[in-house]
């Protein structure tokens, strides 16, 4: 790709980093069993193609050209401190590119192997011995190719602590010894719980940030789909895996609809379902029906999907078949229980019959523990006394739910809420 300026040629580089980058960490780790050694000598090709691709071009296999220039680093720096065996030389003399034929069938070895070694580093970024915040911080800078700065920005927290994240988390991972390998028989169920959580915990920071200004991220949930895409790719027989995907379709294809101009939240049931993505909502629902295919209908990722579907499938708001989403949160009570889910199933039920039978239930959660600081529930409950006509319960249930979230478009809406029900 010759004849591109100096800022068109960088753009490229972003982009192709953007993508190979996972690819050429999980072959570096496999090579090398030390992951932040593999970082490093990705980095070290990034700023290669940083120096030589403005003046030579971008190279038409670029992730090719990344692996392979990081695989020379690897093995300069084996030789340098003289642990270069047998396997080692063979490497090399693998990477000898005198002749195009060894290139291509270099190319093409690397490519059977990269699949199962992308595979191997989702699992050790979203190892179980790490907390969920460093599973998250290494997932997004591994595997996304995010910076730490990123990151930051994104949780809004400082970069520091990012950083600080990420480097705890592969020196956990290194005194452990973790295997750089994926999981099987019964520990990879267990393991991939943990893998599909981070993801959706990912996802759900973006499509309804915990604090901030802003109601949305939607560069957290294209991270998460970007990763969830690539999950079912490399596992297609994991029926979870799609339903994740298919839940995280489904709900970006709302994105757009779920703030108006200024930026200010709109409920489902207000939105503009003409600026719904209806090709992510298509895109969904056959990944729910690849879930379902593979026997996982009941399972907790494909049960939300399923609840989605039905709001997906419904073209105005008093088309949603509430009965049928009541009947899939009590499958996904017995399936996944929480109070959280308890509450979702109440606000189905007061939708499906009115508020009066669903006002109980919700009561219920009130001395649960995991509800005391989760401002869904006075919301939920003053949108029922509201519903009720008990305005002054309501007002003081939504003011209550303000005082509880970080989210400063969230806090205003539900602020708004209890001055209606002064009026």
């Amino acid at each position: 790709m010759h004849g591109m300026s100096d800022s068109a040629t960088h753009r490229a580089i972003d982009a192709v980093w953007r993508i190979e980058s996972a690819r050429v960490i999980a072959g570096l780790a496999r090579m090398l069993r030390d992951l932040d050694l593999a970082e490093e000598l990705a980095q070290d090709a990034l700023v290669a193609a940083l120096e030589t691709w403005p003046r030579d071009g971008v190279p038409d296999n670029p992730g090719a050209w990344l692996m392979t220039t990081a695989k020379r680093r690897a093995i300069d720096r084996l030789r340098r401190v003289q642990l270069l065996d047998r396997k080692h030389e063979e490497l090399a003399r693998e990477l000898d590119d005198a002749h195009e034929d060894r290139r291509a069938r270099e190319e093409d070895a690397l490519d059977h192997d990269i699949d199962d070694d992308l595979l191997r580093l989702v699992f050790v970024s979203c190892h179980p011995l790490l907390s969920m915040d460093a599973r998250v911080a290494l997932t997004l800078r591994l595997l996304c190719g995010l910076t730490t700065d990123e990151i930051a920005r994104a949780f809004l927290t400082s970069e520091p602590t990012v950083a600080q994240r990420i480097v705890r988390a592969k020196r956990t991972l290194a005194d452990a010894d973790v295997a750089f390998e994926v999981p099987r028989g019964e520990e990879l169920e267990e393991r991939l719980s943990s893998v599909l959580g981070v993801v959706y915990l990912v996802f759900n920071e973006g499509y309804s940030a915990t604090s901030g200004d802003g109601w949305t991220r939607p560069a957290l949930c294209e991270e998460a789909l970007r990763l969830g895409r690539m999950l079912a790719a490399l596992s297609p027989r994991e029926p979870e895996v799609h339903g994740l995907v298919a839940l995280m379709e489904i709900q970006a294809s709302r994105l757009h609809a779920r703030t108006g101009k200024d930026g200010a939240p709109v409920l489902l049931l207000d939105q503009d379902r003409s600026r719904w993505d209806y090709l992510l909502i298509q895109r969904g629902l056959d990944a729910l029906a690849r879930a379902e295919r593979l026997g996982g209908a009941f399972g907790p990722y494909a049960l939300q999907a399923a609840i989605a579907a039905c709001h997906a499938r419904a073209r105005t708001a008093d088309a949603t078949d509430w009965v049928r989403i009541a009947t899939l949160y009590a499958a996904l009570a017995q399936v996944s229980p929480s109070p959280v889910v308890e509450l979702n199933r109440a606000v189905a039920i007061s939708m499906a019959t009115g508020p009066a039978s669903a006002l109980p239930l919700v009561d219920r959660l009130l001395d649960e523990p995991a509800m005391k600081q989760y401002h869904l529930l006075p919301s939920v409950r003053g949108d029922l006394l509201f519903k009720l006509d008990r305005r002054d319960e309501a007002r003081r249930e939504f003011e209550r739910a303000a005082t509880l979230t970080r989210n400063a478009r969230e806090q205003a809406l539900l602020l708004a809420r209890a001055r209606d029900c002064m009026a």
